[in-house]
């Protein structure tokens, strides 16, 4: 049992450490470890959604104090995120098992396959940065990502995360940011919506506990890494691993049912696929870097001949 948990607040840790820098994750790389032990899918979910309070909470503040959140954007995609997640949260409560725990698997390996190919292929999108994000592009986006993230277990940060990168209005830190405190509000609201479907009964709350301790301790490292970190490359690293321990648990579900010798050669696919993804990531990130660095260099010697020039 103590063991468990140790492992559960590292991967609390872990994953807020990848939400924090990447602006998704937490819930999505949680939840499929607790399927994969065998919670039911509601449970997991409302779990995820309870630790979600506080490390929102801690992560938010921690935005903040390093100046990489709008609050427009919070406001404006926040309260109808709220809506769609105490909808997707009395949605999913009211499933069996049996149906559930497939159809959150789906969910979490389409968001895993999305961050995958969205990272890995595109990196982060940079061109009109400035330009105002409008409320009817932003409210309808909560409120899918926050019915998606209550049904799903996860799945704010992977929808709504990239639909604004590829807007290219907003500096990534900033995204990155304002996603990860608008989520406190989705977090509360998922909450209250489960509290309402299951109860209290089917959630433990020493695991709810690990999970948030860690992610708070990590909250204010991940903040700060989102300066620094390569996005591009975490993205794919984060992918490969949802993608990989859902293709698992559906492999082994009663809806598929697999043979031992497809689900190897399953998992030998995938994870040729997600090093070769991995090795692009970072092979683009180098190029993009070194493109940049002469591009600066370039820059900096075309304003030294401007003003020799001027001086001349």
């Amino acid at each position: 049992m103590v063991r468990s948990l140790i492992l559960l607040g590292l991967v609390g840790f872990a994953a807020q450490l990848v939400d924090g820098a990447l602006g998704m994750a937490y819930g999505v790389t949680s939840t499929t470890l607790l399927l994969a032990i065998g919670t039911n899918a509601a449970a997991a979910s409302a779990t995820v959604h309870l630790a979600e309070i506080g490390t929102t909470l801690a992560s938010g503040v921690s935005h903040w104090r390093f100046g990489n959140i709008d609050w427009k954007v919070v406001a404006r995609i926040g309260v109808p995120g709220a809506a769609g997640a105490f909808a997707g949260a009395t949605f999913l409560s009211s499933l069996s098992t049996e149906v559930a725990a497939p159809i959150m698997s789906i969910i979490l390996l389409a968001l895993g396959l999305y961050v995958l190919i969205r990272f890995t292929t595109f990196g982060l999108p940079r061109g009109n940065l400035g330009k105002p994000l409008r409320r009817r592009f932003l409210a309808p986006l909560g409120l899918v990502a926050g019915f998606i993230d209550a049904t799903g277990g996860g799945g704010w940060g992977p929808v709504g995360t990239p639909a604004i990168l590829a807007s290219g209005r907003l500096a990534p830190r900033k995204v990155i940011g304002s996603i990860d405190a608008s989520e406190f509000l989705i977090a509360i609201a998922a909450s209250v919506g489960f509290f309402f479907g299951i109860g209290s009964e089917n959630i433990d709350f020493a695991w709810v506990g690990v999970l948030l301790l860690g992610g708070v301790i990590a909250a204010p490292i991940a903040a700060w890494l989102v300066r620094h970190i390569p996005p591009r490359i975490l993205g794919s690293a984060v992918g490969g691993v949802i993608i990989l321990t859902n293709v698992r648990t559906l492999l082994r579900s009663d809806l598929i049912d697999a043979p031992g010798g497809v689900q190897a050669a399953a998992y030998i696919g995938i994870a040729a696929v997600w090093a070769a993804a991995i090795a692009y990531s970072w092979r683009e990130y180098h190029r993009d870097k070194d493109t940049e660095s002469v591009e600066a260099v370039e820059a900096e010697l075309g304003r030294r001949a401007a003003g020799d020039a001027t001086t001349a």
